[in-house]
């Protein structure tokens, strides 16, 4: 099944960077859902499966960053980049 995303959702791909995600492609129980995202800095398109794709920070909403230290909408120094 192919599902259309709206409105899209930031996601990093693993090895590939941050994104948009547009739409999911879901084959079925014995297979990673799909995330088909439109990379930002090389404007590519990959089918990224499950274990590769992470959602971005987002700091409104308390998603922490991968180290565990919460994100900052100033970008403050100490903390560490994604």
């Amino acid at each position: 099944m192919f599902t259309q995303l709206n409105p899209p959702i930031p996601l990093t791909v693993t090895d590939k960077g941050d994104g948009m995600a547009f739409a999911v492609i879901d084959y079925g129980a014995e297979h990673n859902l799909l995330w088909v995202t439109a990379i930002d800095a090389t404007g590519e398109i990959w089918c990224a499966p499950n274990p590769k794709v992470r959602m971005q920070t987002n700091w409104s909403l308390g998603r922490l960053m991968p180290d565990g230290t919460k994100a900052d909408p100033q970008g403050t120094p100490e903390l560490k980049a994604i």
